[in-house]
């Protein structure tokens, strides 16, 4: 069995698997940005590693420095996680060849299944078939206009090497090709480390329906139930389920066997999930995410199989500790996905900021996995995922009574949440009846209505003193001290003593100044990728200024009015503020 396990990743995934290290009896050692210096998971791991910089490839994808931890620390096996080095072939082989245990599959499986091209060729000689598109990485938007015109509009744009949606562009007509195949480029490359993309079928209203399965070294591969994660919002899941609603049983056994399948045609083992989309009673090959995915709590749930420790087992050369024979699925259970982002309007735009109050709801049935405390910062510069919240319940309707239950209880404040968009969906009669799909939210959810709530001003009141444990790094290694300072947030500076006052947060906006003023802001914390006019251009309202890059997202910010273009005030790699003016409109 490993004895120490480096935790590759940050926020709620690294808070978990620190977690399921230690009922194990595994030491754990955490890595860190200079922004999450102070966070929950550097505060659980047995010991602390700064990797320095802000920004993810300055910090989580930096190879080299992650590498020196590793030998630094002794650890004999690393955790990925999800997202940044999760499925890198070059990370895994790097980790591998020090004679380290990669706690995910062999590298080549990541080679095959990791790039969604190769996986798509794959599936397909296991006898599996994918929704059809292209199997040769995209090199112009000809291409895309040439599969457009050939299969109808509208077609997919997808990262090849990337997942969460991000990547992903919908072109409904050839004239958006060259700049959607542009945009998705650079969201791929900034989001993942590569760029390539390729193409395929639009559907029309599917389902996102996804096998879970796991196998070990010792050519064991089971299937432990299928997810329904249909609830998205620009491709990006916010409720997941298990099992899938309205979903036959038929299909179900048939899906789990093309997921065993498509694991087993390239070799696989570790904790893994085999996507499908689900139309008409078909299903079809989407791709395989060769990791542990954000949404597997809820088939913990339902089978009471610790996916993190059986991940631990596999890589330690332990067979699984179940057959297939032996899953036995139980009840129903729902995860919701609370992000830090503002759903008024259905916009779902970023919100950075301090939290300044969290506290999760209780009772049975209830299971809060959360990378964040009261006090702690939500960056710009990484996935807005604060926590999941998780719910069981002996049937469907059980569990949704008690999710809707759960949301109305738990108290977050200092950022806006995706919880009001979250409580519209399981209260409409369309999610109810599983009649949702994956294009639900955005085309019929009505969200005009939904407003995240204000956050409450703060005091001047002089704060008392208490004790603190704060940490010091020596060459780089983390030690706690103790120290006795004045009771305020982690991250919060007060005014005095040369210290200037804290900048008012603004709420966010629709990215936009005030209706026609011609002043255009955007709406939260972020960077300049692109700066789209120029002065003298005339513009529409509503047309894009500037993109800006928050939370590894990408948003048009559009023009307020008609006019023409006065003032730039931004220029590509600028930082800038909410409410900041990027372009004047006379």
């Amino acid at each position: 069995m490993l004895t120490k396990v480096l935790i590759a990743n940050r926020g709620e995934i690294a808070v978990r698997v620190i977690r399921a290290c230690k009922e194990m009896g595994i030491a754990t050692v955490a890595v860190y940005s200079e922004l999450d210096r102070e966070a929950l998971h550097v505060r659980l791991a047995d010991e602390a590693h700064a990797l320095g910089g802000q920004t993810a490839a300055e910090s989580y994808l930096n190879t080299e420095r992650i590498l020196e931890v590793i030998d630094q620390s002794g650890a004999d096996g690393v955790h990925p996680g999800y997202g940044f080095f999760s499925e890198n072939t070059d990370f895994a082989r790097a980790i591998t060849e020090r004679g380290v245990a990669f706690i995910g599959p062999p590298p080549e499986a990541i080679e095959v299944m990791g790039d969604k091209v190769s996986s798509r060729i794959a599936a397909q000689a296991a006898g599996v078939n994918g929704v059809p598109g292209t199997t040769e990485f995209l090199s112009s938007a000809d291409e895309v206009v040439a599969f457009g015109e050939e299969f109808g509009w509208p077609v997919a744009i997808k990262a090849a090497y990337g997942g969460g949606g991000r990547g992903m562009r919908v072109v409904d007509a050839k004239e958006e090709a060259a700049a959607a195949l542009e945009s998705a480029q650079s969201e791929a490359l900034k989001g993942f480390g590569r760029a390539e993309c390729y193409v395929e079928r639009y559907l029309t209203w599917p389902r996102h329906v996804e096998m879970q399965i796991i196998g070990d070294t010792h050519g064991n591969v089971v299937w432990v139930g299928e997810r329904d994660c249909s609830a998205q919002r620009r491709h990006q899941k916010l409720i997941e389920e298990s099992p899938a609603p309205e979903f036959p049983a038929e299909t179900r056994q048939a899906m789990g066997e093309a997921a065993v399948k498509v694991a087993k045609a390239c070799g696989y083992y570790n904790a893994g999930t085999v996507e499908f989309l689900f139309q008409d009673g078909e299903f079809w090959f989407l791709e395989m995410n060769t990791r542990l995915q954000v949404e597997h709590p809820v088939t913990e749930l339902v089978s009471g199989i610790d996916l993190v420790r059986e991940q631990i087992r596999v890589a330690s050369g332990e067979p699984l500790s179940f057959t297939q024979d032996e899953v036995d699925l139980r009840g129903w259970a729902i995860e919701v996905r609370v992000n830090a982002e503002d759903p008024a309007g259905g916009k779902f735009l970023p919100a950075p900021g301090a939290i300044t109050t969290l506290v999760p709801p209780q009772g049975f049935g209830v299971r809060w996995d959360g990378g964040y405390e009261a006090g702690d910062e939500v960056s710009q510069y990484y996935d807005n995922l604060v926590g999941k919240l998780i719910v069981w319940g002996s049937d469907r309707t059980t569990a949704i009574d008690r999710m809707i239950r759960a949301l109305e209880e738990m108290k977050i404040e200092g950022v806006a949440t995706t919880i009001p968009a979250d409580l519209a969906i399981l209260r409409h009669e369309d999610f109810r009846a599983g009649e949702h799909s994956t294009k639900w939210v955005e085309d019929r959810l009505d969200l005009s209505t939904v407003s995240a709530p204000v956050t409450p001003a703060a005091t001047d009141d002089e704060p008392p003193k208490v004790q603190r444990d704060v940490d010091v790094e020596i060459n780089g290694k983390r030690f706690a001290v103790k120290l006795w300072v004045p009771d305020i947030p982690m991250g919060v500076v007060t005014a005095g003593a040369g210290a200037a006052a804290p900048r008012p947060r603004r709420a966010a906006s629709a990215g936009v100044g005030a209706a026609g003023s011609g002043k255009v802001t955007v709406p939260m914390q972020g960077t300049i990728v692109k700066v789209l006019v120029e002065v003298g251009q005339a513009v529409e309202a509503g047309q894009a200024v500037c993109v800006l890059e928050a939370m590894k997202m990408e948003n048009n910010i559009g023009a307020d009015k008609a006019g023409t273009i006065a003032e730039v005030k931004v220029a590509p790699g600028q930082s800038v503020g909410p409410g900041d003016i990027v372009v004047v409109i006379e």
